[in-house]
């Protein structure tokens, strides 16, 4: 095991809230050897935090990972608050993940909230999100590059990438001449034999797309890098796919798996959100961490008088799209959530309004199933 291609060693893992953290201590054989400890944010606590980590060493090595989290975990980067000769390491959230391998794994059910588990689950959800980021710009280049070759294609098929049968065309048709060779019928079978039905309507507009398609003089080079394109998004899916099934792997582990019981709130959902919150015990309200999602109004005060502005998305953009999209999964399933929408829109509210009130209402709901670990009711949010 090791941190960053390390040599194994003793890890002291450490989580930061505002005023206090947490940290575990496993050896080089991913045995828990200490924790999960809670301590304050003082030079006192800290000190006595690194005396109980001294007492349980086994006289190796030792590495201490410190999860970065805004300007709350600088202090506990300053070496002279940990004994000579301890590597002190400062890991991003979305590198946390590889450290979690280093530390025990062992699977116990506490009241104390699985730092591993969280933990795993911001990297994974974090590791989705830039997958998805890489995918969605992939998918642009990908289709500037059919239109050079296949030009008129999104006009006969406008979600060229969205369905199979885009695909398809995408994968074996980037040359519009051999479709218009096939024929309707020889189409249709051709995608019957991969498994794939076809509508004899829409491969009438496909085929007459194909024949009345202007050449374009960089087809030759445009096919080319369209099907190094079709690889890395082939590639892309399952790097996805790999990492929603470790997030609906590590969701039970969470105090967040108590989402799922929301109309609405799925795996995903519900994944992203723990992973924006982190500890959910650094919160010490629903109110706060909404502000903290950028998603409350800015206020101005002059001269005595004050009024609120548009929101001031200042804060977590990961948190702030957790919430949107929680409001989004509200809206969709909910018929009470759906009725407050509906009351908001009635009143000439505008959609980004409506949208903000709904993941205000998803922000309520969330940390309160969350902090009482009990399921969904919708009387009591009717």
């Amino acid at each position: 095991m090791s941190i960053n291609g390390a040599p194994a060693a003793t890890v002291v893992a450490v989580d930061v809230g505002k005023n206090t953290a947490v940290l575990s201590v496993t050896d080089s054989a991913r045995h828990r050897l200490l924790g999960p400890v809670e301590f304050a944010m003082t030079a006192p606590a800290v000190a006595a935090a690194v005396g109980r980590v001294c007492a349980v060493l086994p006289g190796a090595a030792v590495k201490v990972g410190v999860e970065a989290a805004g300007h709350y975990h600088r202090p506990l980067l300053e070496s002279t608050l940990w004994p000579a000769g301890w590597e002190l390491l400062e890991l991003s959230p979305a590198r946390v993940s590889e450290q979690r391998r280093v530390q025990g794994r062992r699977r116990v059910k506490t009241d104390a909230i699985d730092l591993e588990a969280i933990t795993e689950l911001s990297g994974w959800a974090m590791h989705r999100s830039r997958r998805i980021w890489t995918r969605t710009a992939t998918k642009n280049q990908l289709l500037a590059q059919l239109d050079r070759c296949f030009a008129g294609v999104t006009l006969a098929l406008p979600d060229v990438l969205g369905t199979q049968i885009g695909r398809l065309v995408a994968a074996e048709f980037a040359d519009p001449h051999r479709l218009a060779a096939l024929g309707v019928t020889r189409f249709v079978r051709f995608a019957a034999n991969r498994g794939l039905r076809v509508r004899r309507s829409a491969a009438e507009r496909l085929v007459a797309a194909a024949r009345t398609a202007l050449p374009a003089p960089e087809a030759v080079v445009a096919r080319q890098v369209l099907a190094d394109d079709l690889g890395l998004l082939a590639c892309l899916d399952g790097q996805i796919a790999a990492a929603e099934a470790k997030i609906a792997k590590l969701l039970p582990d969470t105090p967040f798996a108590v989402l799922l019981t929301v109309p609405g709130w799925g795996t995903i959902r519900a994944g992203n959100y723990g992973a924006a919150v982190g500890d959910p015990r650094r919160w010490p309200g629903a109110s706060q961490l909404y502000r903290a999602s950028g998603l409350s109004p800015a206020q101005y005060e002059s001269a005595g008088k004050r009024r609120d502005g548009s929101i001031s998305r200042e804060g977590s953009v990961q948190l702030r799209r957790a919430l949107i999209d929680l409001g989004i999964g509200l809206w969709r399933s909910d018929p009470a959530a759906r009725r407050y929408g509906q009351q908001l829109r009635a009143r000439g509210k505008k959609g980004r309004v409506i949208g903000c009130a709904m993941a205000h209402r998803a922000n309520k709901i969330a940390y309160a199933l969350v902090r009482d670990q009990s399921g969904y009711d919708p009387n009591r949010w009717a």
